[in-house]
């Protein structure tokens, strides 16, 4: 599972260490990336809300699988991809990896305790997805997560001193308008659904303020990190994963060592469960690789699709969502905001708001 999607979960090369690593992508790719990099955005995006949301709610017997569990696991798989490209990048040698990651990590043990505080945010921020999932139908959590773009520009502002344009404090202001529309419940629902919806409505909706708050720290944090410091990526990704693999490891024991021990760390695990873990652990690496050639409108107008797609299938596939009018004209609104905040201006920052661990991955 920072703050423009494309979260989530990290692996970016840098242009520099594109060119070395895949120094044959380039010219081969180019002329039709564009439309490869929407099709990936759009489909990493989707894919990943829509099963969870799916395997959260499905029917089935004996106990459903621990989100806890699906964590550790995705952050396992991380840290051996970016062993893989590591080892890559050696030579294929071990002997040289070993000897990168002994300089690199373990004889610098500050710079790696840094990447402990964003780690101990994306694995609240993670277990937060799963609970927010069980509670809200997919398109309602897809219009309200955009609301990380707003914490990751306060966070911005705050951290790197990022300077707003007039433009993008406008499509901040009409996001929150589209969100706290897409959050009000149905005039037309009986006394008494109402009031459980919102109840839920509201439970949701702190859920994923919470993990806003935690996506645009993290991800800001993680961006100034990566660029106060002469540490590559893959490095950073390998320190934040082990400490992502120790503190769901902890939160395990901590929250369902007894369901473990009853039945199993395997416990329900089906094959949209794997298929969960997959897209967490691998989707921003995908999109990682495409999103060098994607510029700010192509990720907006991918995430406007996201959002569309997600309302589509929530209604005619899984069935759990019932669009009304209000949430129509919030959803608009925040695909106007999205697009409007990564509209290309004349005089760019330093930093840019869109986060280097955003651009990585959706954690």
């Amino acid at each position: 599972m920072n703050s423009i999607v494309f979260n989530t979960h990290g692996l970016l090369l840098t242009g520099q260490e594109r060119a070395i690593s895949f120094p044959h992508w380039g010219k081969k790719m180019v002329p039709h990336l564009k439309y490869v990099s929407l099709t990936v955005l759009v489909l990493q995006t989707t894919a990943l809300v829509l099963v969870l949301r799916y395997s959260r709610t499905v029917p089935q017997n004996g106990p459903r699988y621990l989100a806890s569990t699906t964590i550790l696991i995705s952050e396992i798989l991380k840290i051996i991809s970016c062993l893989i490209v590591l080892c890559y990048e050696c030579g294929w040698s071990l002997g040289n990896l070993k000897c990168l990651l002994i300089q690199e990590v373990w004889k610098k043990p500050i710079e790696t305790l840094k990447l402990i505080v964003p780690a101990f945010l994306y694995t609240v921020q993670n277990n937060l997805l799963f609970l927010a999932l069980s509670i809200l139908d997919a398109a309602t959590y897809q219009v309200t997560y955009q609301l990380k773009i707003l914490t990751t520009a306060m966070f911005s502002v705050v951290m790197l001193h990022k300077r707003l344009v007039r433009s993008q404090w406008l499509a901040l202001f009409l996001l929150m308008i589209g969100v706290a529309l897409v959050q009000m419940p149905s005039d037309s629902s009986a006394s008494a659904k109402i009031d459980q919806t919102v109840t839920s409505q509201f439970l949701g909706l702190l859920v994923v303020l919470i993990a806003c708050f935690s996506s645009g720290f993290s991800g800001v944090y993680f961006e100034k990190l990566l660029k106060s410091s002469p540490q590559s990526l893959w490095i950073r990704n390998i320190q934040l994963a082990l400490f992502s693999i120790i503190l769901g490891s902890l939160a395990i024991y901590m929250q369902d060592s007894k369901s473990v021990s009853e039945h199993g760390f395997f416990q329900g695990y089906y094959t949209t469960t794997w298929i969960v873990i997959f897209l967490q652990a691998f989707g921003g690496l995908v999109v990682s690789t495409v999103i060098k050639y994607a510029d700010n409108i192509l990720k907006g107008f991918a995430t406007s699709v996201s959002i569309v797609v997600s309302t589509v299938c929530s209604y005619y596939l899984l069935g759990d969502f019932e669009p009304t009018n209000t949430f129509f004209l919030g959803a608009t609104i925040v695909i106007i905001a999205t697009m409007l905040y990564g509209y290309p201006v004349k005089k760019p920052d330093k930093y840019s708001t869109t986060s280097t661990r955003e651009k990585a991955v959706e954690r």
